[in-house]
């Protein structure tokens, strides 16, 4: 399944990369994409747990729009 989030602060490459070294260990997660300039994350994952994620990138700055 394809989850897609819209989510605040993401400037740069780093953040990217921030968001996808705390979610990338999940065995739900099979990829994650994030688009800097439209500032969304895009999970395909076996299950949804968008709750937990969601957290995880609030804890990180990133929030949901």
């Amino acid at each position: 399944m394809k989850l897609n989030f819209e989510v605040e602060n993401i400037k740069c490459a780093g953040c990217a990369s921030n968001i996808k070294n705390h979610l990338q260990n999940d065995d739900r997660i099979i990829s994650i994409d994030v688009d800097i300039d439209k500032g969304t994350v895009s999970i395909e994952a076996k299950l949804d747990a968008s709750d937990e994620w969601l957290q995880v990138m609030k804890e990180l700055g990133y929030t949901e729009k």
